[in-house]
């Protein structure tokens, strides 16, 4: 019996996790806390912004969000990667951070003008994104996170 209801509430869990991030844009929890999310071109329309429905700026999420661009051949991508995580932890709640593999998905790429990696793009609540390229480090960061996504 123990083992039904452990097994339903884990299900239960996983499906709250999906659905707020479908609905939200809440970071979910992982093993070890909150985790950047992976991003694909259909994933994006649905959660920040539909370019082939619409050519006017639209944000489709009501939590910030910041977009590392990146390659796995990228040595500043690499570099990067555990300050974009260290973000995604100390901003959980606040912020959402995706991850988008340019190699896996170059239409999007192509779709948002990515043409140097890394590339950051900040995405206020209200407002157009911003873009960073090349690699930067966590104080600058945390700067555009106070200046452009408006988040203390």
């Amino acid at each position: 019996m123990k083992r039904i209801f452990l097994i339903s509430t884990i299900v239960k869990l996983l499906f709250l996790t999906t659905t707020s991030v479908a609905n939200t844009g809440n970071i979910p929890e992982g093993g070890n806390g909150p985790v950047v999310i992976s991003m694909t071109n259909e994933t994006f329309k649905q959660l920040v912004f539909n370019y082939e429905k619409s050519k006017t700026w639209k944000f489709e999420g009501n939590v910030p969000v910041i977009i590392d661009f990146n390659a796995s051949w990228c040595p500043p991508c690499r570099q990067l990667s555990p300050i974009i995580e260290e973000i995604a932890k100390e901003y959980s709640g606040k912020i959402v951070v995706y991850k988008v593999d340019t190699d896996k998905e170059q239409k999007l790429a192509q779709s948002m003008g990515i043409t140097s990696l890394p590339t950051l793009l900040f995405i206020p609540v209200k407002g157009q994104p911003q873009a960073s390229v090349g690699f930067v480090p966590k104080e600058t960061l945390v700067k555009a996170i106070k200046d452009v996504l408006l988040v203390k």
